[in-house]
This record gives C-alpha cells, sequence and structure tokens, in this order.
C-alpha cells in the first residue's frame, strides 16, 4: 500500500474525530502517502497534522466536485476509506478507481464498494461505539491495528499561535486606551500585571435548539469561574453573535467574546484555557483534542457517540429521558427540548469542580521530568 485515501466529509466534529483513524493508519504506514478529503471549509482545523501528507479538499457544488473526482482518480489511491457513508463520500470513493474501497454494510450504495463491515459493534463486540471507534473499525476491518484506540489530537501551529497574540494584543490596546472597566485578556506572558492570564473558554452555541444551554446559564457559570479567580472567553461563529451578546449581557463578571477567530486560532485559544465548558459541538471536540479539560453540556446528541474523545479530565452533563438521544431538529416529545432545558446550574458546577480538581490531582502528581 503506497498511497491511501481517508474521505471524511461534513463537520468540524467530525473532522477532529477521524484524527485517530489518521494517527493509526501513519502508524501502521508510515513510508505510504496518507491523504485525506474534507469539505473546504474545514480544512484549516487539520493544518501542520504530522499524521497526514496531503490535505485535498472539495467546495459546493457539481463543478468542484467533478474537479476532485479527477484529482483523486490521477493520484491513483491503492485503498480508500470512506469514513462518512453519505452519498457523496460514496461517489468520490468508487471515483478513485481504487483498487480497494472500505465502508460499511449500511452505506447507500455499498455495492460499490469492495470490503464492507457489517458494523462497529460487532468489529469492536460491545452494543454502542462512539464516532472515532465507528471510524477506527473500517480501518481495523482491514487489518491496521487500532486496540489501543487512539484518542483525537490537534495541532497547535506557530502561524495559529501568532496570528492569535497579535489580535489579543490589538484587543488589550483597545481596552486600555477605552478605559473599559473589563480586564485584559492574556493569550500569552504578554498583557499587564493586572490581566487575567488563566481563563475558561466557552462556547454557547449549537447546531440545534436541543443541544444548546441558555446564554444565562453560561452567564452564571462565568460568574461562579470568576469567584474562583478564573476570567472567561466565549467564541462562536459571526452567525452566533447574538448568543455571546446575551452571555456577555447577562453576565456580572467580565466576559470577552470572539466570533472572529479561525479554526486553527480556537485550536491555539483552547490549548491555553485552564478548562472548556459548553454544548455538544465541534469547538468542544478542538478542546478535547489538545488536551484541554472540558465539561459538555449535552442535550438530544447520544453521548456514547459524541462524548469528547480524550484522556484528559473530562465530564458530561445530561437528562437521563427516555427520549434521549434523538435527532434533534425539534422536539416532538415535549414541544420544547426539556433534555438541555432541566440541566441546571449547579449540576454544571459540580462538574467543573471534579474536574479542575482532578486536573490539579494529576499535574501534582506528574513525576519531574529530570
Amino acid at each position: 500500500m503506497r498511497r491511501v485515501l481517508v474521505v471524511r466529509l461534513r463537520s468540524i466534529g467530525d473532522t477532529v474525530l477521524a484524527t485517530p483513524s489518521l494517527i493509526a493508519l501513519k502508524r501502521f504506514l508510515p513510508a505510504a502517502q496518507i491523504d485525506v478529503l474534507l469539505e473546504d471549509w474545514v480544512t484549516p482545523l487539520l493544518e501542520g497534522f504530522d499524521a497526514v501528507d496531503n490535505i485535498l479538499t472539495v467546495r459546493k457544488g457539481p463543478r468542484s466536485r467533478f474537479e476532485t473526482a479527477w484529482q483523486i482518480r490521477r493520484n491513483k489511491y491503492d485503498v480508500v476509506f470512506n469514513l462518512h457513508g453519505g452519498t457523496t463520500g460514496t461517489f468520490f470513493t468508487f471515483a478513485s478507481g481504487a483498487t480497494h474501497r472500505v465502508g460499511y454494510l449500511e452505506y447507500q450504495y455499498s455495492f460499490l464498494y469492495n470490503h464492507l463491515l457489517s458494523s462497529a459493534s460487532n468489529f469492536w463486540q460491545k452494543e454502542t461505539a462512539h464516532s472515532a471507534e465507528q471510524q477506527l473499525a473500517l480501518l481495523g476491518f482491514v487489518g491496521v491495528p487500532v486496540e489501543d484506540r487512539p484518542k483525537s489530537r490537534l495541532t497547535v501551529t506557530g502561524n495559529a499561535s501568532n496570528s492569535l497574540r497579535k489580535k489579543f494584543n490589538v484587543e488589550a490596546e483597545r481596552i486600555r486606551d477605552s478605559n473599559e472597566s473589563l480586564p485584559y485578556v492574556c493569550f500569552d506572558d504578554y498583557g499587564p500585571r493586572n490581566s487575567q492570564s488563566e481563563f475558561v473558554l466557552f462556547h454557547p452555541a449549537a447546531a440545534f435548539a436541543t443541544k444548546q444551554w441558555a446564554p444565562e446559564n453560561f452567564a452564571r457559570t462565568a460568574e461562579f469561574l470568576y469567584e474562583k479567580g478564573l476570567g472567561a472567553i466565549a467564541v462562536a461563529a459571526r452567525n452566533e453573535r447574538d448568543m455571546l451578546e446575551r452571555l456577555q449581557s447577562d453576565s456580572r463578571v467580565p466576559v470577552r467574546i470572539f466570533d472572529d477567530r479561525s479554526l486553527p486560532e480556537i485550536t491555539a485559544l483552547a490549548s491555553k484555557a485552564k478548562l472548556f465548558v459548553g454544548n455538544d459541538s465541534g469547538i468542544a471536540h478542538i478542546a478535547a483534542a489538545v488536551g484541554t479539560p472540558t465539561v459538555v453540556i449535552f442535550g438530544s446528541s447520544n453521548i456514547n457517540h459524541w462524548r469528547p474523545w480524550t484522556d484528559a479530565p473530562n465530564e458530561i452533563i445530561y437528562e437521563k429521558l427516555p427520549c434521549q438521544p434523538c435527532s434533534g431538529y425539534i422536539c416532538r416529545e415535549f414541544g420544547a427540548p426539556k433534555c438541555i432545558q432541566t440541566v441546571s446550574v449547579p449540576r454544571v458546577t459540580a462538574a467543573i469542580e471534579r474536574v479542575l480538581a482532578e486536573t490539579k490531582r494529576r499535574r501534582d502528581f506528574t513525576p519531574a521530568v529530570v
């Protein structure tokens, strides 16, 4: 096997949770060319990732898809793994002309594959499988060692760190010149002496209302953390800025909000945070992939499939309901998403206490490197 392609389309979390499979492949075939196909908007997430040789991208629209298909065909891959069963991924897998095309039996148009795994549950011999395990199972099915289940991992690049530092310097200067009653927020050790260098990263947005804890709950959590000497930074996309502003305005303590950070910059920022607190989302998986302790609040999502895939201290908080998990588009059972609405602030702050205590315990018992 000289050339291997991994097809992993869709979102931020999907991409992060594909990194264990990429790690396992490069470990097993260190001399092979390991490429990955991603959607163009999520491609920056794998900048500097050492388990991939080339990142192929596809944009929306038929022209881009056919151009990408021809590029894949010309690369003459020996094997293609489609880690997601969508029809677009199947199109690229079949168009590759690869000798070996690996997917799941449940995939639509499964006859276009010549290696089909029945299910991840059968491979791992257990009832439920995490998304990372589901992807690793396809590799293990054809002989790649995956028994140790590598954890998700992302790289913090120097360019992202420098870019983020410059943006925070500009922000610190603006706050100082405007005499705002807000603390400086440090990314590194560059700020004034009264800067708040330890912070918690919040992500209050989510794909669906059934996954979105209320902004006022995040505000109460920020107040709780402020009493512990921890600042708060909240991030989201530009089209989610109203969520950030609601959090900020409702909080009685300072919360810095940003909707203009790139994915590599968010990765770098998450790596500097003392803790991540947020909804089940791609940003939560980014934090877990850089080893940041996490507390993730779940609503309609499948906790067994989407919990943080990390060795770092972490907890998930969710309400046990008979209808959970569900597709999440709407709440058919109650009309309003009771699963996320009934998660209380005290439950989340108690989880934060436990995660911070476990983080401290691990740090105190880590042997010094001589």
